[in-house]
């Protein structure tokens, strides 16, 4: 759809140009900017790499390689050709090959991408990788095997389009077509960005359907136990809540309850919730907890640090990483209530 400007007497529409003939380079300017706005293409991912090529006797480079909240990886192509070029085959190709990727391997090719765009973080590769999968086990979580492609040009001729609508209603692959089109005005260039496959009405639909699918397969390959909880206390239920936000949901309800920390500690493994001296939040705990706890404090990510509770001049941290035990946590923590309305049930994982 044409661009138009709006003038006091009529619609003039704007014509569009090309990268070519505005100069954009393709990897130097291109990828770069997507690189830093990613959201303008896909939203939630964060980008863990680029011109990425750590494949076994091959020369190919994925433009950009990121991870969703959901442990799936996603390859981000991008064309400034009006054709889209072979786009579709070579995203496929790049998708088989990082589909059997690890926590450790994602790692460490953050840390390489980290050096680059921020030297001072390189540290915080598995930290930050550890809060973004967060909701899938931190560093305990197994990237899906299930990749998701980004196909990004000036446009996709009918093969690509037609290759990839068959990929996804068919095979239900994660594919997803964005035309960008330049426009030039006076000495501005202007981007509209369009998401053509799926369309954006069908969008959320798609979603839905697939990740059924991919939850019903889940089933029968993963035997870790996922199972969300609600908790209840006398202001309401929560959402379906994770194990560890649902303990950090009890917890935080008893403690403003009037339950006193170390009331709560007895009944939760040491190793699970532990204290600084004084009321800290924000760095100043990050420092505390990582001076006391050294062990702990090298993962920091591990601990709701953002969520401490506060009780006779102490500050309290509870932790991330919960097993198979939730549940006889759960009942020890109802048993400390001190009025009714404290309880918590199991959800289906759909």
């Amino acid at each position: 759809m044409p661009l138009f400007e709006m003038t006091p007497d009529a619609l003039v529409e704007v014509p569009s140009t090309s990268f070519a003939a505005a100069r954009v380079l393709e990897r130097a300017d291109l990828q770069r900017l997507i690189r830093a706005r990613i959201d303008m293409i896909v939203e939630g991912v964060l980008v863990v790499a680029e011109e990425f090529g750590a494949f076994t006797e091959s020369r190919r480079r994925i433009d950009l390689l990121g991870v969703d909240r959901d442990g799936r990886v996603v390859v981000i192509e991008l064309k400034r050709t009006n054709d889209g070029g072979h786009l579709e085959l070579q995203a496929l190709r790049y998708a088989a090959m990082v589909s059997v990727m690890t926590f450790d391997d994602l790692v460490e090719h953050y840390e390489r991408y980290l050096a680059r765009t921020e030297p001072a973080a390189t540290d915080e590769a598995r930290t930050r990788l550890a809060d973004w999968l967060d909701d899938v086990g931190g560093e305990e979580a197994v990237l899906s095997r299930e990749v998701r492609v980004v196909l990004v040009a000036a446009g996709f001729d009918r093969e690509i389009t037609t290759t990839v609508l068959w990929l996804t209603d068919v095979y239900g692959l994660d594919i997803r077509c964005v035309r960008l089109t330049p426009y030039q005005v006076n000495d501005r260039l202007l981007l509209d960005v369009q998401q053509v496959i799926p369309l954006a009405e069908a969008g959320d639909l798609t979603i839905q359907l697939r990740r059924r699918q991919t939850a019903a397969r889940a089933v029968t390959t993963d035997s870790r136990d996922w199972t969300p909880y609600k908790i209840t206390t006398p202001t309401g239920s929560t959402e379906p809540l994770r194990k560890r936000r649902a303990v950090l949901a009890m917890v935080t309800a008893l403690h403003q309850a009037g339950v006193p920390a170390d009331q709560l500690a007895n009944v939760l493994p040491p190793s699970r919730f532990q204290s600084v001296d004084g009321t800290l939040t924000g760095e100043d705990l990050a420092d505390a907890f990582a001076n006391r706890y050294s062990a702990s404090g090298k993962r920091l990510g591990r601990w709701f640090l953002d969520a401490p509770l506060h009780d006779n001049e102490q500050t309290w941290v509870l932790s991330k990483m919960w097993g198979t035990n939730t549940e006889p946590i759960l009942d020890r923590l109802v048993a400390l209530a001190p009025t009714h309305g404290f309880s918590y049930q199991p959800t289906s994982k759909d």
